[in-house]
């Protein structure tokens, strides 16, 4: 059987080890979701000290810095997958979060930030007042309320 060789596959291969591709980058792979009024995203840092961790927060941009140490140069290497070094990850957040609130945690090597909704980008009721000068508010399920001003 012949096999065609292709020079480029390697090298391919090797850069989305060390790079990752756009769907899942190799560093810092992440998740996110929303769950009632909390934004949740979950980081993957195996093998990363929680004092290499740094986290700052700049208007709605959300900057997550991590270290996972390079190994003994002594050491004979076998296989050598995970990255090392210094990373970085930058979240730009819609204004309808709250990042004056964020909460963060760390634990079995995943950082997990917590960022609630904030409040002007709740539902909320509005008043409607009548010519009469009653006043009538929309509940959330959608009954109606209704008060004399």
């Amino acid at each position: 059987m012949l096999m065609r060789t292709d020079p480029f596959r390697e090298l391919d291969r090797l850069a989305q080890q060390v790079l990752g591709t756009a769907a899942r980058p190799a560093a810092m792979p992440m998740d996110a979701w929303r769950e009632g009024d909390i934004f949740e995203v979950e980081f993957d840092l195996p093998g990363v000290s929680p004092e290499s961790i740094g986290l700052d927060v700049e208007r709605n941009v959300v900057t997550v810095r991590a270290e996972r140490p390079d190994l003994d140069g002594n050491k004979e290497m076998l296989a050598a997958e995970r990255p090392r070094g210094v990373f970085s990850r930058q979240l730009v957040l819609g204004e309808n979060l709250d990042t004056e609130h964020i909460e963060a945690s760390y634990d079995a090597g995943v950082l997990t930030l917590r960022i609630p909704v904030a409040e002007q980008a709740k539902p909320r009721k509005i008043a409607i007042t009548t010519k009469e000068g009653d006043r009538q508010a929309i509940t959330q399920d959608g009954q109606r309320e209704h008060s004399n001003a």
